[in-house]
């Protein structure tokens, strides 16, 4: 019994530790190099206003991607993300099927959406504007999404360097022809983005 306490003591300790690290690091602290999405710890939600009434939220899990970042020159970072568009989840399943259908979405023609930065501008200690290029529904508008860093460091469990973000944004539907409803449900239609990317091991030097 003496045992299990003290190994359940050591077990808490071990991964408060870890915790206590990783919320220390700030984001000068990030590791240079090539990050991928973590696609168990970040999805993709977005909103609209329900006819006038309240705001309405579904969710895209399944994210890929890569970042490659250096801390000491964050202009220069490049981030592609794609997000599968059938994955799409609401509190209604029949909702659900109506969006990723040929009606709106149109999941079995166009997949996949697909962000590409082309600019990332340093807003604070903390926060940065991220442009880039958003393909959706076969359309690629520019889109401006603010970021805001969350944490870095060692996966408390993996080990792995982790850095967490939060990006929101905004996007008029319509733009990308997808506009049935409008306005019934809003044109205008925010997005929320919670990130976790995994440092890439760096390649071995060839012997």
């Amino acid at each position: 019994m003496r045992f299990l306490l003290a190994l359940a003591a050591f077990a808490a300790v071990t991964v408060t530790a870890s915790a206590q690290a990783i919320l220390g690091l700030g984001p000068d602290d990030v590791q240079a190099g090539t990050y991928v999405i973590d696609t168990n710890e970040t999805l993709v939600r977005y909103g609209t206003i329900h006819m006038g009434f309240n705001e309405f939220w579904g969710t895209f899990p399944g994210a890929t991607g890569t970042m490659t970042i250096n801390p000491k020159a964050l202009s220069d970072t490049k981030l592609d993300v794609t997000v599968p568009v059938a994955t799409v989840e609401t509190t209604n399943r029949i909702l659900n099927g109506y969006l990723f259908s040929d009606s709106f979405l149109d999941a079995g023609k166009y997949p996949k959406m697909h962000f590409v930065s082309t600019r990332i501008t340093r807003t604070g200690t903390k926060t940065a504007k991220v442009t880039g290029n958003l393909t959706l529904h076969g359309v690629t508008k520019q889109i401006e999404l603010d970021v805001t860093f969350i944490g870095a460091g060692p996966n408390a469990f993996s080990k792995v360097p982790t850095i967490g973000f939060k990006a929101e944004g905004a996007v008029n539907r319509s733009d990308f022809g997808v506009g049935k409803d409008v306005p019934l449900v809003s044109d205008l239609t925010t997005i929320t983005i919670s990130a976790a990317f995994e440092k890439k091991p760096d390649a071995a030097t060839p012997q």
